[in-house]
C-alpha cells in the first residue's frame, strides 16, 4: 500500500486497498436502494475481476451477517452463500480470507454466533488456543 505525506497528513494513493463498510456491502448484496446499489454494484464488479482491491474487516462481515438475518430476514444459507461468494472475488485482499470463509462454513453448520465462528476458524487455522468458559465452543474449535 502506498502512502504519501503532505503537510503533516497521510493520504492514500489510488493504488491503495479500499475498506467497504457494512452499508456498502448490503446495498450491493440486496440491491434495495437503487442509486446506492448501482454505485455499489459498479464498484464490486471491479472487485470481482480484480481491478479494485478491498479489505473486508471481520467486524464488517459479522455486522453484515447480523443485519441480513435479523433485520432483512434473509435465510441463513443464503447469507452464507452470498458472503462466501463475495469473499472469493479476485479483488478481496484479506490475508485472513481463508479464515473468514471457514467461519462462514462453521456458521452454516452450527447454531453458534458468527463471532464465535470467526474465533473458531482463527483457532483452527493458526494453531491458537482459545480462552473461553464456553465448553461447547471450546469443543467445536478443537474438532476438525
Amino acid at each position: 500500500m502506498l502512502e504519501k505525506r503532505y503537510g503533516g497528513r497521510w493520504f492514500m494513493t489510488e493504488l491503495s486497498r479500499k475498506l467497504p463498510d457494512t452499508n456498502t456491502i448490503l446495498r450491493y448484496l440486496l440491491g434495495d436502494v437503487p442509486h446506492l446499489s448501482a454505485k455499489a454494484s459498479a464498484f464490486f464488479e471491479k472487485v470481482r475481476v480484480g481491478k479494485e482491491k478491498v479489505l473486508i474487516l471481520e467486524s464488517v462481515l459479522a455486522e453484515c451477517v447480523y443485519v441480513l438475518i435479523k433485520f432483512y430476514k434473509v435465510p441463513k444459507p443464503e447469507v452464507v452463500e452470498k458472503l462466501k461468494g463475495l469473499l472469493l472475488y479476485k479483488g478481496i485482499a484479506n490475508e485472513d480470507k481463508k479464515d473468514l470463509v471457514e467461519a462462514l462454513n462453521i456458521y452454516s453448520d452450527h447454531g453458534i454466533d458468527i463471532v464465535d465462528c470467526i474465533l473458531c476458524a482463527k483457532t483452527r487455522n493458526h494453531n491458537l488456543l482459545l480462552l473461553s468458559f464456553d465448553e461447547k465452543l471450546l469443543k467445536l474449535c478443537k474438532s476438525t
